[in-house]
């Protein structure tokens, strides 16, 4: 891309020695090399060349464009996963990548299990929260950690807001060095720990090893959604019908990372639904058998969600912040208090129109761009002789929120 030869990127294991035979006869060529301390310090740095130590990425990655001569960049394990390679090739740089053993390979092995079936993010330069929602909603986790998202405060993160839902967590620190060391432990037991960097940390629930898939990563988005009432377990006819489903799921918008709130849940077909896209819910509802029906509902389609017995809109104060909100139960101040921690969408439904007003009213308040849709359904039912008919569904009005 540039004409000038590419910059040769070198994952770097604990021992320092370069992965492959050309790689260590690029980093004797080399003029310049760039790298953290630690890695400056392991491997065999050539005497004529020059050191820059990798602090601030930018400048590290300023001084190899600037430099006419061969250069080489240290990184840990397999720097094109999650590491330095895509930046050098947003900045215009060719590369050529020398990799080691990732980190998450290393500390999956250091536990004897397969990781093909595993969901890795990164809380290097992103939010913490979205790396905790990933590990409350999936069953095998790798994060790779940084400064400030480390084990204690993903420890922390998971401990809130956790029940019905277990956990254990793998801390592999300084893997491959002689003060390698990997531990098991409880969310709240690596809360209150020190942890020594580099460190990796797996996240797994108490059954982690699926049946072997056909691709990597697996497919997050179901094969059907807005799934018949019949698919769950439900008290009289108390349950968000199949039309409404999907048009909330369209405007909630839930996925790996996000955590959905669905509040007065009753049966929680809308948080069995959001689960199944990858998201963390958290599903709140002040009648104890509905809550129990929730969670019965999220175990028969092999998903967790964490069910809240609570009234709203006070239970929702002691709640992390939510990526969406679905308002199935609640008047105007259920609403109000969604809508004011700060969500990207919030969707409400209604069975009466003279509450419409009041849920737009406080969706507005919030700032949010409001919109709604009264749902009419009518759905085929057979008569005699083959003849159709529609049969009505009772109309509910779908109220939503986006920022």
């Amino acid at each position: 891309m540039t004409g000038a030869p590419p910059v040769t990127v070198i994952g770097v294991d604990a021992d320092g020695r370069p992965p492959l035979p050309w790689a260590a006869r690029r980093l004797a060529e080399a003029t310049l090399v760039v790298g953290a301390a630690r890695h400056l310090a392991a491997v065999p740095v050539p005497p004529h060349a020059a050191r820059h130590v990798l602090g601030d990425v930018g400048a590290g990655i300023a001084a190899v464009r600037e430099h006419a001569g061969p250069a080489v960049v240290l990184a840990s394990g397999d720097p094109g996963f999650f590491g330095i390679v895509r930046l050098l090739r947003e900045r215009g740089l060719d590369v050529e990548v020398a990799p080691a053993v990732s980190s998450v390979a290393a500390a999956f092995a250091s536990i004897g299990l397969s990781w093909d079936d595993a969901d890795v993010v990164s809380a290097h330069g992103r939010e913490l929260r979205r790396a905790v929602n990933a590990c409350r909603a999936l069953p095998k986790v790798a994060v790779l950690t940084a400064p400030g998202a480390g084990p204690a405060e993903i420890g922390a993160g998971l401990a809130t807001a956790s029940a019905g839902v277990s956990r254990r967590m793998v801390v592999a620190e300084l893997l491959g060095t002689s003060e390698e060391r990997v531990t098991e432990c409880t969310p709240e037991q690596a809360a209150t720990r020190e942890w020594a960097d580099p460190n990796v940390v797996l996240v797994l629930a108490a059954e982690v090893d699926a049946a072997r898939g056909w691709s990597w990563p697996r497919r997050r988005v179901p094969y059907r959604w807005a799934l018949p009432e019949t698919s769950f377990e439900h008290r009289d006819g108390m349950i968000s019908k199949a039309e409404v489903r999907a048009l909330a799921l369209a405007h909630l918008g839930p996925g790996v990372g996000d955590l959905v709130w669905d509040v007065g849940c009753g049966s929680g077909s809308v948080a069995v639904e959001c689960a199944r896209f990858g998201a963390a819910v958290i599903a709140a509802d002040h009648d104890a058998d509905q809550c129990a029906r929730a969670g019965r509902n999220a175990a028969a389609h092999g998903v967790e969600i964490f069910v809240v017995r609570a009234a709203a809109p006070a239970c929702l104060a002691a709640l992390p912040d939510p990526d969406a909100v679905f308002v199935g139960g609640g008047g105007p101040e259920t609403v109000a208090a969604a809508a004011g921690r700060g969500a990207r969408s919030v969707v409400v439904a209604l069975a009466a129109l003279d509450r419409v007003a009041a849920a737009r009213d406080a969706l507005r308040a919030a700032s949010y761009d409001v919109g709604g849709v009264a749902i009419n359904a009518g759905r085929f039912a057979d008569l005699p002789g083959g003849a159709t008919r529609l049969a009505a569904v009772n109309p509910v009005f779908l109220v939503w929120g986006h920022r």
